[in-house]
């Protein structure tokens, strides 16, 4: 068994077993986040869905309004003109067939990749590498397009992709630790709305049944699913 750090020990009895309005919790996890370094602070939903069930499948992308923290290396597959849209518009990699090559050798300097339309008959024959990294082009996720530049803004500008899992929770990046408390609240809110918004129609019982923060290295603190609350109020 893994033996907990004397920081980790100490944020679990001061988070204690209480339930957090949003704000709060918010300013709980930049509380306990003590590592070294910038921490991630990721959000997970556990929800009434059945993902094996093709009609509760749930995955998607919401642009957090306050960013997501991250420095995303964009890659795009392209030629001609729209190939010079996504240099203009501050794509990391632009290519097509060397870019695959690149990746069928190992080299993977990026952290999402978009691909206009015409590309995707070469972009397929990835899909058994690009696909397990969570790296494919996808139409539903505004990945496969021909506004690349649109789509190179939005996954430099905050935007985050959430996705059920087997269990049914869906995990989330909503920023950094140094983020203020308020910024985490308004991202969480956004992400939250989202995930309402696109609750699969074949679901059943109750939809969110549980919400939980936490950061990197930190334990998850418990948050208040209520619908009608104020993201930002502190629920005191």
């Amino acid at each position: 068994m893994t033996k907990k750090s004397k920081n980790y020990r100490a944020a679990i009895e001061k988070i204690g077993e209480e339930t957090y309005a949003p704000l709060a919790a918010m300013n709980l996890v930049k509380e306990v986040s003590s590592a070294k370094f910038d921490e991630t602070v990721t959000v997970d939903f556990r929800l009434g869905i059945d993902t094996r069930q093709a009609d509760q499948q749930l995955r998607g992308t919401v642009s957090l309004p306050n960013g997501s923290g991250k420095q995303v290396r964009v890659a795009v597959f392209a030629e001609g003109e729209a190939a010079r849209a996504a240099e203009e518009a501050g794509a990391d990699i632009v290519g097509s067939d060397e870019l695959m090559a690149q990746i069928q050798a190992g080299e993977f300097n990026f952290d999402a990749a978009v691909a206009t339309p015409d590309q995707m008959g070469k972009v397929g024959r990835l899909g058994k590498i690009l696909g397990p990294r969570g790296l494919m082009p996808n139409p539903k996720l505004g990945t496969v397009t021909n506004d690349v530049a649109k789509a190179i803004n939005e996954l430099k500008g905050g935007r985050v992709e959430y996705r059920a899992d087997r269990y049914g929770i869906a995990h989330v990046i909503i920023g950094k630790a140094s983020f203020t408390a308020e910024q985490l609240a308004e991202n969480y809110g956004a992400v939250y709305d989202e995930i309402l918004r696109m609750k699969p129609a074949a679901a059943k019982g109750k939809y969110v049944k549980s919400v939980c923060v936490s950061s990197t290295m930190s334990p998850g603190i418990s948050v208040d699913s209520s619908v009608n609350r104020n993201y930002t109020e502190s629920g005191e």
